[in-house]
Parts: C-alpha cells; structure tokens; sequence
C-alpha cells in the first residue's frame, strides 16, 4: 500500500474537521491515518459504486469525509493503479447516538451538504429505509444479542440486491488478543467521556452464523493492522 497517497487522503479527509476544532481534526486524522478497515474498504472496492450508504454509529462522520475525499482524489488523477475505482455515493447517511458527534459533524459538512446526511439517534429504533451499503464499526457489541439480532435483521430488509453490510467485530473465541482489545474499547469509551458499557460479544463463527441465517454470504478477514487486537471484518453480501 502506497504510504504516500494515504498520507495524501488522510489530510484530504481530516481537513473537513477544522471547522469542528482541534479535537474533531486530531481524531479524524488518527482514525483514518492508522485504522487500516478504511484503508482495505477502498483498496479492495469493498463498497458499491455509487447508491445510498447508511453509517449506523456513524460518530462525527469521519467515513463519510474519507470517501468523499477519495473521489475528489480519484476524479482528480491522484489514484493508485493497483486500488479499486472510488466509489460515488449519491446519499451519505448517518445515525449517531452521542449529540456531541452530530454537532461536530454539522459543522465540519454544513447544514445544507448535498451528499451527507447525519442525524442523531438510536440505531436500535431508527428507521433504516433502503441502502445499498450500511456500515457498523466496532459498535455491535454495545448491544444485547436480542438487539444485535434485530438491528441485522432490519439492516438485511433494508438492503437491496446486491448490496453490502460491512462491520468490524471482535472475536471473542480469540483469547488473550480479544482481553486486549476489549480493554483498549473500555478505555477509550471512558476518554471519550461516556460510562464503561456491558459488552455483549461473540465469537466470529457465532456472528457469521447469525449472518448466513440472515441470507447474507459472508466473508471474513484479519482486520486488526499490526495491532494485537482479534478484530475481523464480516464482508456480508445478498444476492442478487
């Protein structure tokens, strides 16, 4: 992976963030800079070509700004030969619980934003609609499994043929690299200032179980970087 034009994509996308202040700025730049699922989604063409996504947990909207930075990179010529096209969203939605993250995305996309929509609410109650791309990043186990089983559910119905679901889990069957992992979520859950949740975890063949019963067809990988997590992408696609 060519280090230069990440770098390059990163400071495209974290610019966004300078409206919202040194803390929205300095977080998108950590996040996108050394969090390698959204590095993968673009190198592999992970997502569809244009459409509608849904983020549910979307926080200030980092995704959304690093795909939108991706496409004025690609449309320009500054794209590596060996990624995958950038997609072309036509709606970039968000759902986000915490008011502080909406507020910090209002003011690094604007009100009036062509593309991004973010709205503060509860992905447990939100109407999901139609999409023919819905993400969930490291935010499934907050939830119990009776949640978690009807969250997919209604993310399965929302999606259309063809369409993808892409989240990040935590394999909890992995031992001492998922007790890490579990505790570096607990320690930046309690920075960011909210309350040290009850995780509700599972074991990677346990989520691709309830996936596979869903009718998706699921691939997994590795998606921890060079850190000793036990996180796994879930690439989870219906048929056409």
């Amino acid at each position: 992976m060519s280090r230069p034009f990440v770098k390059t994509l990163v400071n495209e996308a974290s610019h966004t963030f300078r409206a919202s202040g040194p803390f929205a700025y300095h977080y998108a730049r950590g996040k996108l800079g050394y969090d390698t699922i959204f590095h993968e989604m673009l190198r592999r063409g992970l997502l569809p070509e244009g459409g509608r996504y849904l983020d549910l947990g979307c926080g200030q909207g980092s995704l959304f700004a690093w795909l939108l930075a991706a496409r004025r990179l690609h449309d320009k010529g500054q794209w590596p030969q060996d990624w995958a096209p950038a997609p072309a969203p036509e709606q970039l939605h968000g759902i986000e619980l915490m008011p502080k993250d909406v507020e910090r995305a209002a003011q690094a996309f604007g009100p009036a934003h062509p593309v991004v929509r973010i709205e503060q609410g509860d992905m447990n109650a939100a109407d999901f609609g139609h999409a023919d791309a819905v993400l969930i990043l490291d935010a499934l186990h907050y939830f119990s499994h009776e949640q978690q089983r009807d969250v997919l559910t209604r993310i399965r119905a929302a999606l259309r043929p063809g369409g993808v679901f892409l989240t990040r889990v935590g394999d909890a069957s992995a031992g001492l690299t998922y007790r890490i992992c579990n505790g570096v979520d607990r320690l930046v859950t309690y920075v960011r200032g909210h309350r040290l949740p009850q995780l509700y975890c599972r074991s990677v063949k346990d989520w691709v179980a309830e996936l596979e019963r869903l009718g998706f067809a699921v691939e997994t990988q590795p998606m921890s970087g060079k850190k000793p997590f036990a996180n796994v992408m879930l690439v989870c696609r219906v048929p056409h």
